[in-house]
């Protein structure tokens, strides 16, 4: 799979300096977590839930999670339970190979219980998101999931084919507790997360970041004009989370951005204009009118600020999100000659450049770790050509 891999060659070819490159549910770590783009998360209770998955995977999802918490009713856990199985067979006998597939379970103890169930088609899963996490939840949970794996059968397990696990499983934790977010608890809270996951580092894919459970806390709900960033009180723990467990001197982790609650079908409502514009220009020039017409502010202006405070990808609870994500997370041109130029080996004494755009200055030292992670960005999502940006890239990425 890889991202815009859904559009054709030639297209791909006229949006992209450089494309993005091609990976699998077996790619190292470092390259799955900022791969994860856009996670689309569906209620494990979705009757053609395997017909959905190879769907989504078709207009461009490559991460998602079937949740069997707080989507669904607590008296829907046991059958959705049994569908996940069955789905998940129906998946491996179609032998397509479907996105990163993951589970959000409620306990513990239903990690082994879902690998015992899933019998072969176990190969399909990429691993488990953890609800609540703190220390005291969150170690039972990564107990389970490293005993679980254990009992797979063995196989070509590890990265340079050597035996082991016939399946690697990650783990996706969610901070979304009143003790993270509470001001009196917040410190101590995020201490002991950072303990556990450290612990078990080579487990954990990303962190999630559960805002709605933080607003629920205090009653409230951001309306579509406004993002996590202008609730004060949200914005404040996002800032620790990244603080203590984002740092890029290689203790942290991929932290991915809240969830927006808030869709219109785009497709829909883009596709009188799109029919008018069968081509990728025009289509472009269309896509920019119903950007206009169609309030989408709320979310591009999240998206961005994601980035801006250290989060990459996106939960996501609508397939009308994902595409907007991934076109967002592109590296533009610009981005890529800055940080080129800044990682250049004759520059590894540091000092101050004039940007290949002359438009700005890139400190050598202080940037590096910012081109870094630029150059992780594009090796996934890939770097748009000079004149192509986030509209050209949705436009081609629609659904025809």
């Amino acid at each position: 799979m890889r991202h815009f891999g859904h559009i054709a060659p030639e297209v791909r070819h006229r949006l992209f300096h450089r494309e993005p490159c091609a990976f699998t549910a077996d790619s190292p770590p470092h390259l799955l977590a900022p791969a994860l783009g856009a996670t689309l998360y569906s209620p494990a209770t979705r009757p053609r839930l395997a017909e959905d998955i190879l769907k989504q995977a078709a207009r461009g999802v490559v991460s998602m999670v079937l949740c069997l918490e707080d989507s669904i009713d607590d008296g829907e856990v046991a059958d959705a339970e049994e569908n996940l199985v069955r789905q998940f067979a129906d998946l491996a006998e179609r032998g397509v190979e479907p996105p990163l597939l993951f589970i959000r379970v409620r306990a513990a103890e239903q990690i082994p219980d879902l690998v015992r169930r899933l019998g072969p088609s176990v190969r399909l899963l990429s691993g488990f998101v953890l609800p609540k996490f703190t220390e005291e939840r969150g170690v039972p949970f990564l107990e389970a999931l490293v005993a679980a794996e254990a009992e797979l059968p063995a196989g070509p397990g590890g990265p340079d084919g050597s035996d082991g696990p016939a399946r690697r499983l990650f783990a996706m934790p969610v901070l979304e507790s009143p003790e993270l977010l509470h001001l009196e608890s917040r410190a101590e809270t995020l201490s002991g997360i950072a303990r556990t996951v450290d612990k078990y580092r080579d487990r954990i894919l990303a962190l999630r970041l559960g805002v709605t459970d933080f607003c629920s806390a205090y009653g409230l709900r951001r309306p579509p004009d406004m993002t996590a960033y202008d609730v004060q009180i949200v914005a404040s723990v996002i800032a620790d989370v990244v603080n203590v467990l984002g740092r890029a001197d290689g203790t942290g982790f991929t932290v991915t951005g809240p969830v927006w609650e808030y869709f219109r079908v785009q497709e829909r409502m883009f596709k009188p204009q799109l029919r008018r514009s069968p081509f990728l220009e025009s289509r472009a020039d269309a896509l920019r009118q119903a950007l206009i017409e169609h309030d989408m502010d709320g979310l591009l202006r999240e998206i961005e600020l994601d980035r801006a405070n250290g989060l990459l990808g996106k939960t996501c609870i609508h397939p009308s999100h994902v595409l907007p994500v991934h076109a967002l997370s592109v590296v533009s041109h610009e981005e890529f000659s800055d940080a080129e130029d800044i990682l250049r080996p004759e520059r590894g004494g540091g000092g101050v450049l004039r940007s290949s755009y002359t438009n700005k200055m890139n400190e050598v030292k202080p940037h590096r770790a910012w081109a870094e992670r630029t150059l992780r960005r594009a090796e996934v999502f890939g770097v748009a050509r000079q004149d192509v940006g986030f509209v050209e890239l949705l436009a081609a990425g629609l659904p025809g």
